[in-house]
């Protein structure tokens, strides 16, 4: 068995309509992964909103250059950018655990529905104003003690979920 490089895979390249909508996430190695993430699942687009995204090498490490090729956009206000995707026909899903949010693998995802998947905060989480604009907040399920995991783990989890559904 030979292992393969990024030179020797045949994956389809195929983009889906999701974007996935930052709400202050600052940490810069979790957006250079976040950009590597959107790229591996075929993302449409990222919006950073809140903040500034941190240049330098903390984020292109962990990019490998995914930067370059993930569309993404700077948006001050997160609740004007969701009103925004709201009129232009998206599916406002937030990936948070609340009282009332469902389990990731029991939601169906619509296969030529628009969707932006909020992720929140490395230490709030997806903010109470946004949850309330939501159509849908979805979470996964975990089974140990803690109660959350990195952002980016998450997000990983949520589009492998996503794509695996509307593929």
């Amino acid at each position: 068995m030979k292992q393969l490089t990024h030179y020797n895979t045949n994956f389809t390249k195929q983009l889906f309509p999701i974007t996935l909508v930052c709400d202050n996430i600052t940490n810069a190695p979790n957006i250079g992964s976040l950009f590597r993430t959107a790229d591996a699942f075929g993302i449409e687009k990222i919006l950073f909103c809140g903040s500034a995204i941190p240049q330098g090498r903390k984020m292109t490490k962990t990019s490998r250059a995914t930067e370059k090729v993930v569309s993404f956009e700077e948006k001050e206000s997160i609740l004007e950018t969701i009103q925004q995707l709201k009129a232009e026909k998206y599916t406002i899903l937030s990936l948070e655990i609340t009282s009332n949010s469902k389990p990731i693998n029991n939601y169906t995802f619509k296969k030529e529905q628009k969707m932006a998947l909020i992720i929140g905060d490395e230490n709030f989480g997806v903010s109470e104003d946004v949850l309330n604009l939501s159509d849908g907040i979805i979470h996964i399920n975990m089974f140990g003690q803690n109660s959350s995991m990195n952002v980016v783990q998450a997000t990983s989890i949520a589009l492998y979920e996503i794509t695996k559904q509307i593929k």
